[in-house]
């Protein structure tokens, strides 16, 4: 079978912080799970509606080239290449594409308007040169610009606003409201299309979309940038989530606190039917001790009666007959009481010693007590030795001597106020090379009448108890080899003489290559 100081479970109380902050790893990394989700979807739905923004503000201004090419293909009439009219707006137009403010014409005849002549004629050029359209006289803040197209015989122009270039109706985003910002930029300037939302807070995240127009001789970059802030996250599935963890990591530990608690409760039962087991020896031995004597007293008169008697002459034989029935009852009932004795004798108990870890049998010990520390509000001190050896010990007769020690302290603690409460407990080697165990507690102590009378068979100094507690212990230390005392009060500390102290003497076990 397999001891119990190798079945032991962690305490819950030392499992509390690990779990603690496995929940707190848990519940960051699902609310950060979740953020990333969702700045994972604002992203994907910014990167969608920049490219459907594109996508339309590409088709108006290729637009403006198709009109251009359209207005190449028309012949000026004669009247009109006769004219001296510097420009020659064609008004049809403006009513069809609102976007389109005015269109220019010049011919071989006439000129740009004065207040445009340079740019227009530079931009002509340019068209001449590349063969499309080009812009000239761009005006981003304010959203206009002219496009120039160079034509045999006539030159047009189409004064373009941008702001009517917006196609409203299929417009993705609520322009008013969406945080998204659109602007058409180039050579520093930028014309906004959609202001978008920059009271994002301390914290922000920003997506950007770059691209320009799908037409040669509009090249305007179409940028779109999307903040996202704090409030934008989803806090309340964060919290859930939270919550979700925190309630599972609560029943898990209340499923943990109470396989603990039913594994302490089966712990402490069998030991106390051990416990049990050993008093009744301990009870049965000294019930032993005690009729032994009077038997022995009854066998020796008995004897001396049968030899008185055989003196006498009246009715020798019938007196020599009770006699020596009263002889073999005495013998049997000593034979009886010798059986009994040694039917409960405990066996040797060395014989069944192997090396044991001292400091680990202590915190089982103290694991299975730790509702009667927190009930007494006791706190024990624990001070261990380093490099302390293992020791030679019966596992299940160690956890008891140790139980049993560490009870009767928490049974002289309740005699005290609660803040004066203390318990240590020290484990160290001594100098003979053996390992010593001492508990001290911090009570009333023990009288000096009582101190040589402690080890006796149902001697006590408490109410209601059997005085056969320390009896066992003694018994259980003495049949596997170590020793149990009584700790004198001169190595009491000077400051403080109260209390009792016992001090249990473990031989250490041999090195591994002697086993």
């Amino acid at each position: 079978m397999t001891p119990a100081w190798r079945r032991r479970l962690p305490s819950y109380r030392t499992l509390h912080l690990p779990s603690l902050l496995l929940w707190a790893v848990v519940a960051c990394a699902g609310a950060s799970w979740l953020a990333v989700a969702r700045l994972q979807q604002l992203h994907a739905a910014f990167e969608t509606d920049a490219r459907i923004v594109h996508r339309l503000l590409s088709q108006r201004v290729v637009q403006h080239d198709a009109i251009m090419a359209t207005l190449a293909l028309l012949q000026p009439t004669a009247a009109a290449s006769n004219s001296t009219d510097a420009a020659s707006p064609l008004p049809r137009l403006p009513s069809v594409y609102p976007q389109i403010l005015a269109v220019l014409q010049r011919t071989a005849q006439s000129d740009w308007p004065p207040a445009l002549q340079a740019e227009l004629a530079a931009a002509e050029a340019s068209s001449r040169r590349t063969g499309h359209a080009a812009m000239a006289g761009l005006n981003l803040p304010a959203g206009r610009y002219h496009l120039v197209l160079a034509g045999t015989p006539a030159s047009y122009a189409l004064h373009i606003d941008l702001r009517s270039t917006i196609p409203m109706d299929e417009w993705p985003m609520d322009r008013s409201t969406s945080p998204v910002r659109v602007t058409l930029e180039r050579d520093g300037e930028a014309f906004v299309v959609q202001p978008g939302r920059s009271d994002v807070g301390a914290w922000s995240r920003t997506y950007e979309f770059h691209k320009l127009l799908a037409a040669q001789s509009q090249p305007l970059d179409v940028v779109a940038r999307r903040s996202v802030g704090l409030h934008e996250l989803p806090w309340w599935g964060m919290l859930g989530w939270c919550v979700l963890t925190a309630a599972l990591w609560a029943a898990g530990r209340a499923l943990w606190r109470q396989r603990v608690a039913r594994q302490r409760a089966e712990e402490l039962l069998r030991l106390g039917q051990v416990a049990r087991l050993n008093t009744l020896g301990e009870l049965a031995a000294g019930m032993a001790h005690e009729l032994n004597q009077p038997l022995t007293a009854l066998l020796s008169s008995t004897q001396a009666a049968q030899r008185l008697l055989a003196d006498e002459p009246p009715d020798l034989d019938t007196a020599q007959m009770a006699m020596a029935r009263a002889v073999e009852q005495a013998r049997r009932a000593s034979t009886v009481v010798g059986r009994l004795r040694r039917l409960v004798e405990r066996p040797d108990l060395a014989g069944q010693a192997q090396p044991l870890a001292l400091p680990m049998a202590v915190h089982d010990a103290l694991h299975l007590l730790e509702p009667e520390l927190a009930q007494r509000g006791v706190v024990p001190s624990v001070t261990t030795a380093p490099d302390l050896p293992t020791v030679l010990a019966e596992p299940v007769a160690l956890q008891q001597i140790i139980h049993n020690l560490l009870m009767n302290a928490l049974q002289a603690l309740e005699q005290v106020p609660a803040t004066e409460r203390q318990l240590h407990i020290a484990l160290a080697r001594t100098d003979t090379g053996h390992v010593a165990l001492s508990v001290r507690d911090h009570g009333p102590g023990i009288p000096p009448e009582a101190r040589q009378r402690l080890f006796e068979p149902f001697y006590t100094t408490r109410t209601g108890g059997l005085g056969l507690g320390l009896t066992l212990c003694d018994s259980l230390a003495q049949a596997m080899g170590a020793q149990l005392a009584l700790a004198p009060e001169a190595t009491a500390p000077a400051q403080d003489l109260r209390g009792a102290e016992f001090v249990l003497t473990l031989p250490t076990a041999p090195p591994a290559h002697d086993r």
